[in-house]
């Protein structure tokens, strides 16, 4: 009896420390050795990330598996219920809305890239071209709506509430001199829009997807400086994550020259590296362009 107790004692014992033992962890269940990272993005041109998985895998044997969703609610939505470790898709000011919106606590990482709004059209190639009456797609978002009135403020075309902020809404438009007839669309639609009205305001990452080039296609660019931060891209994870080992390689990892120069090649200059460090972390404070209004 004596030798079975000491062995049931001594199981127990093993079975402790066991539990007890093993290296740290992200939450996705991996240390940093070995791990596999799942990051949601929007759309298909993802080639600063292809860049930050090759160093990786290479490097620190994590493996980066990007999901790929066609819209700007799903990725927040993996993330929240765990579908994914991280995204990266968003502007800042659309996380601050969206968790507002959603009650969660979704928070910002690191920094990427901004992508400059632009207006586009197939019917003119400047913005005094528009005429009265002209129809203009915006995205239905509020972040990104508020950001395409804003856009089209200073191209002259309307004026809005400056009270309404970052977050102006159809309701604030204070003066709207040619009557434009401004609808609302889902964001990753407005680029489609094109062929149906006379100009659409488009995201970046949507108007690459959709074959233009923004630095040259939109018929006015939004100017990037100090000013955009709210507009800066991120990689976010949960808050409960956002000391974890792993997913912060990740981010050191994107956040390199190696990563930059690739952003530039790959957008043609219509992103632009923005963390402490880049490359082009400073941009140019004539960015915003005009075809002869």
């Amino acid at each position: 009896m004596k030798r079975a107790l000491a062995a049931g004692l001594a199981l127990v014992v093993a079975v402790g420390l066991a539990g007890c033992s093993g290296s740290s962890t992200g939450s996705n269940g991996s240390g940093k050795d070995g791990a596999t990272v799942k990051v949601g993005v929007v759309g298909d041109n993802n080639e600063p990330w292809e860049t930050a998985a090759d160093s990786l895998k290479e490097k620190e044997n994590i493996d980066v598996e990007l999901v790929k969703f066609s819209d700007y609610v799903q990725p927040n939505q993996a993330l929240s219920d765990g579908s994914v470790d991280l995204n990266s898709f968003q502007t800042e000011i659309y996380l601050d809305t969206y968790n507002s919106e959603h009650g969660t606590d979704l928070t910002s990482i690191g920094y990427t890239i901004i992508e400059p709004m632009g207006l586009y059209s197939h019917r003119v190639s400047s913005v005094g071209d528009l005429a009265d009456g002209a129809t203009v797609t915006i995205p239905n978002d509020v972040s990104n709506g508020g950001r395409a009135l804003k856009l089209l403020e200073k191209a002259g075309l309307i004026t809005v509430n400056p009270d309404a902020g970052l977050t102006p809404g159809l309701d604030d438009v204070t003066g709207n001199p040619k009557n434009l007839r401004i609808t609302q669309l889902d964001a990753a639609q407005t680029a489609r829009s094109l062929d149906d009205s006379d100009a659409a305001v488009v995201n970046s990452g949507i108007a690459v997807d959709a074959g233009l080039t923004p630095s040259t296609d939109a018929i006015f660019i939004e100017e990037t400086g100090e000013a955009s931060r709210p507009y800066y891209n991120v990689i976010a994870a949960r808050a409960s994550d956002v000391d974890d080992e792993t997913y912060r390689t990740v981010v050191r990892y994107y956040q390199s020259d190696e990563v930059a120069r690739t952003i530039a090649d790959s957008t043609r200059g219509s992103q632009i590296a923005v963390w402490d460090g880049a490359p082009s972390a400073s941009p140019s404070a004539t960015a915003s362009q005009s075809k002869a209004a």
